[in-house]
């Protein structure tokens, strides 16, 4: 499956909403004979618009990751209170928090249309699967549709409705888990059991994702079947991240020592590097995706432009002390080293 895109290496520049993927690291990562996706998440249709005619300039197979709706609809009482607490600390930033909750699809249908309108090889989501019609239209426009899943039941649940591929996620990701029950707590499974476990259970191919922070992790992962390892942690300090100042000197700081799943800044489970903000608000945060999401936002930027890390989203997987500042490419052929 992955054979037709020409690629050299067996590893994905995975797609990083919020900045830090860009369509350099995209490129980066293909030259290196990998993949990249481009992450639309949180981008108007536009800017998703100008990044893929971006890579295409390129003449480059790549793809693009989309968040397919799968609402956590938050308690209206639950939100108005955490934002009254929130909003002590966004008073600090000059910013007044959304009162009420923000609920929305992400431009979904606008966004698939898009994709539709203009195809790219390889479209891939997360938190949801889409409707069976949207995977169909992708596919009979000549793109290649992989779903994000992160237990081998939600394997079977993305092959039934007919999918081409998997992104195999551990608990160990940084970022949001692509789990279908965000609700529900996540289970710690090593990456190289449930690569396994998933390969056992459909007949797919599998890009494993999830904590891959060595070239003899990513050597275990294709040995337990998957046919590529996509990363993302190991690159929020490339040459080509758009990640913040403030994030990617987190990731050094020797102030963060470990990371946690937190529902604190966007009410769905996220891994980042444990940081004040977390400590304070984790068991007050109600579950609500977007809602929490959109409250959390105006206080995240602002912390990250100001150089305030308490206050920010730092997303990061377990491996994350082993990121460089260095070329997209190089890291990934370095991750390579030992297939």
């Amino acid at each position: 499956m992955l054979a037709q895109f020409g690629m050299s290496i067996p590893l994905v520049a995975a797609p990083m909403s919020g900045g830090p993927t860009t369509p350099a690291m995209v490129s980066a990562a293909t030259r290196a004979g990998g993949f990249g996706l481009l992450a639309a998440g949180y981008k108007t249709v536009e800017a998703v618009e100008a990044e893929i005619k971006a890579v295409r300039t390129e003449g480059i197979p790549f793809g693009v990751n989309v968040f397919a709706p799968n609402p956590l609809p938050v308690e209206p009482d639950r939100y108005r209170t955490y934002a009254a607490i929130l909003q002590k600390e966004a008073d600090q930033f000059g910013l007044t928090l959304p009162g009420e909750p923000i609920e929305d699809t992400d431009r979904f249908d606008e966004k698939i249309e898009l994709l539709l309108d203009d195809p790219v090889p390889m479209v891939s989501f997360t938190f949801g699967i889409p409707p069976r019609h949207v995977i169909a239209a992708l596919q009979r426009a000549n793109s290649v549709v992989v779903q994000t899943v992160t237990t081998p039941d939600e394997a079977a649940q993305a092959h039934a409705a007919g999918v081409d591929m998997l992104a195999v996620q551990a608990a160990a990701a940084g970022g949001h888990s692509g789990t279908l029950s965000p609700g529900k707590p996540l289970t710690p499974v090593p990456i190289v059991d449930l690569v396994r476990q998933v390969v056992a259970t459909v007949p797919l191919t599998v890009m494993a994702t999830g904590g891959l922070a060595t070239a003899a992790a990513v050597g275990e992962v294709i040995r337990a079947g998957a046919a590529a390892a996509a990363v993302g942690t190991l690159l929020l300090r490339a040459t080509e991240s758009g990640a913040s100042a403030t994030h990617q000197a987190a990731l050094t700081d020797p102030a963060y020592t470990e990371t946690v799943l937190t529902r604190a800044f966007t009410g769905r489970p996220a891994r980042g590097l444990r940081n004040a903000f977390i400590d304070a608000h984790e068991a007050q945060a109600p579950l609500g995706y977007p809602a929490i999401h959109h409250l959390t936002s105006p206080m995240r930027k602002a912390a990250a432009a100001a150089g305030k890390p308490e206050y920010v989203h730092l997303w990061a997987g377990t491996g994350y002390r082993h990121a460089t500042a260095e070329p997209a490419a190089d890291i990934l052929r370095r991750l390579a080293a030992e297939l």
